[in-house]
């Protein structure tokens, strides 16, 4: 597993993608971050992850006590029914790591409520155990700012990779050339990016959309 040089960049074709407890109880105690921006760029990561073909698994714990996974997020995967579990620690659910199994893929990308709970855990393990692990940062977040940080500083020194979702999508689609994912993509970005969005509007304005210009 490098860690740096072209080998270490993420592809489509070796992600898998686990989105863990985004549901009303983790949200209710959210506050590394707006729940608002949360919503957003989990709903942007899932559809990214839909746009490039790359399996996406989702998991909540003990849902009928904490809520079921938020409507947004279910609605991009209608037919996908969420994993429900007992343990905190995700990757101890046989259940859930079977499924990742199942895939093929060896690039573990996971977003979680709460940071430092339902995302190190998993993210600390599967390390250890010879996964290639991502923690998508803005995708998640914590009971408060520094239980966010230092989960990701824990995460870091345990081998772990952070990047945000943006970045994550940067790195799927490598090549404005590709264009089957390049339009989708496009469209996405205008939908949940943000100043990037912005951005790429102004961009589209000056290209006039021109077929070519990756967009």
């Amino acid at each position: 597993m490098p860690k740096n040089g072209l080998d270490a960049l993420v592809t489509p074709d070796e992600s898998v993608l686990v989105l863990i407890d985004h549901q009303p109880y983790q949200f209710a105690n959210l506050n590394s971050h707006d729940p608002t921006l949360i919503i957003n760029n989990v709903v942007g990561l899932a559809k990214a992850a839909k746009i490039f073909g790359v399996p996406a698994i989702l998991t909540t714990v003990v849902a009928e006590r904490g809520g079921y996974i938020i409507k947004q997020l279910q609605d991009v995967f209608p037919e996908q029914k969420p994993i429900d579990r007992t343990f905190i620690n995700t990757w101890e659910d046989k259940a859930v790591v079977d499924a990742v199994k199942k895939t093929g893929r060896k690039k573990l990308i996971l977003a979680a409520l709460w940071t430092e709970v339902c995302l190190a855990m998993p993210a600390i393990q599967a390390a250890g155990e010879g996964w290639d692990v991502y923690a998508v940062t803005d995708t998640s977040g914590g009971v408060s700012l520094e239980a966010h940080e230092m989960a990701i500083h824990r995460m870091i020194a345990s081998g772990v990779t952070p990047i945000t979702w943006l970045a994550l999508a940067a790195e799927w689609q490598r090549d404005w050339a590709r264009e089957a994912t390049a339009q989708p993509l496009g469209g996405l970005i205008l939908e949940h990016g943000g100043g990037s969005a912005v951005a790429l509007a102004w961009e589209l304005q000056l290209l006039a959309g021109r077929p070519g210009t990756g967009v």
